[in-house]
């Protein structure tokens, strides 16, 4: 299976890279998974609503551009649809089974994903109702798929 983590933004934190790294390195017995940052608009605090959507449809274009018409793409989203760690192993596991070898996970900026990449998406996830930094996303979600694979092969890491 082909992974990718589409974001926005650039990690500069050393600790989540650390962590990031760490995951990715486990995963390399269990998918070929690979992180793609790409650039931030610029967002000062005071910006209309359009002005968010015109960032958010910037950031969207180039997350598009990422995207073949044969990724299974899944949007993180606030408002996505929470499932447990076992039930995203199981919607893993399944698209492998059905011949879905490339998937894609898209990390909005900090305004959150445009409408276009929305409608892209074939899924959608929630980790929380929470609001979390979309840097301390990779971690978590990049953690979520060592998860899936370690659960999906019987594994101990899960408990």
């Amino acid at each position: 299976m082909n992974i990718s983590i589409v974001s926005i933004g650039k990690l500069k934190e050393k600790y989540l890279k650390h962590g990031i790294d760490e995951y990715l390195k486990r995963l390399t017995v269990h998918a070929k998974v690979e992180i793609i940052e790409l650039a931030d608009e610029k967002a000062p605090e005071n910006l209309s609503g359009t002005e968010m959507e015109q960032v958010k449809n910037k950031e969207g274009e180039r997350i598009l551009a990422k995207l073949s018409e044969d990724t299974h793409v899944i949007a993180l989203a606030i408002e996505g649809n929470m499932k447990s760690s076992e039930q995203l192993a199981k919607d893993l596991d399944k698209l492998a089974t059905y011949g879905k070898s490339k998937v894609a996970f898209v990390i909005g900026g900090s305004l959150g994903l445009s409408e276009v990449v929305m409608k892209r998406a074939n899924d959608t996830l929630s980790f929380s109702k929470m609001t979390f930094p979309h840097q301390l996303m990779r971690l978590i979600l990049v953690e979520q798929i060592y998860r899936a694979f370690r659960i999906n092969g019987g594994g101990p890491y899960h408990k």
